[in-house]
């Protein structure tokens, strides 16, 4: 008798069958908006061609050296944390093109992977955050 257990993903893959649809990567800049409407359609829309979206890529810039500016950024990028999720997206990907202050950046990105977690999205910050 075994004393090791599934986890739940063991369980999940275990039971799992393949589907015919093809996973793509959504770049954010083409969301027109994320609004549940607009998202609720956009998911729909893709799941009649086809495709499940995988990945959504979003383009970070922190290039004002300002508290505010950061609270600002760090907002819009929430909106897609929760696009992602509503659109059931497995994983955000933030591109941080600029950054003027890593230590505030690196505080916000560590909130909003935490956020991504609570609504089952995995996270991924890439570039560079220094000044």
């Amino acid at each position: 008798m075994s004393t090791l257990e599934s986890t739940p993903v063991e369980t999940a893959l275990d039971a799992c069958r393949t589907a015919d649809l093809t996973p793509i990567v959504l770049d954010a800049s083409s969301l027109h908006s994320t609004a549940p409407s607009h998202l609720r359609e956009l998911k729909s829309g893709l799941a009649d061609e086809g495709y499940l979206p995988a990945e959504l890529a979003v383009e970070a810039d922190f290039c004002e050296d300002d508290p505010l500016a950061v609270q600002s950024e760090s907002d819009r990028l929430r909106e897609y944390v929760r696009a992602a999720s509503f659109l059931g997206v497995g994983r955000i990907a933030i591109d941080v093109v600029e950054c003027c202050r890593p230590a505030d950046v690196e505080s916000s990105l560590a909130a909003l992977e935490e956020r991504a977690h609570r609504e089952g999205v995995a996270f991924e910050a890439r570039g560079h955050i220094d000044a």
